[in-house]
């Protein structure tokens, strides 16, 4: 799976958390790199945060629609943005889930990356 996150403190977090949970993490730290490693490495899902430099998360999301080997990647958006119209924002452009930093616990994320990917193994 990719981790798109540009905050060291929590991507290293994370990164700890969903390794001791077995999953292999890929790391990348702004648009640009997550949208290269998406091409070159094909992870089996997306982590992703909104606010990050270079391109944005909204941005990510646009692209990967206009890429036939990404576009069904599933997408977890892990963001600071809470309002409504961001929510929406990104579930149109093809996030499957949205979960707030502020709102979440570890467990939690894990338990959404795992319900995705069993989806996407079902089909």
């Amino acid at each position: 799976m990719l981790l798109v996150e540009d905050d060291k403190f929590l991507s290293l977090a994370l990164t700890d958390k969903l390794t001791r949970e077995g999953f292999t993490v890929i790391k990348a730290v702004n648009g640009d790199e997550a949208l290269a490693k998406i091409k070159l490495e094909r992870p089996d899902l997306v982590l992703l945060d909104l606010i990050m430099p270079q391109k944005t998360g909204f941005e990510v999301l646009a692209d990967m629609k206009l890429e036939p080997s990404a576009r069904n990647i599933p997408v977890i958006v892990l963001s600071n943005l809470g309002q409504e119209v961001d929510i929406k924002k990104a579930k149109d452009l093809g996030a499957r889930d949205y979960l707030v930093k502020s709102d979440v616990e570890m467990k939690t994320v894990v338990e959404k990356i795992k319900a995705e990917l069993a989806k996407a193994d079902q089909s």
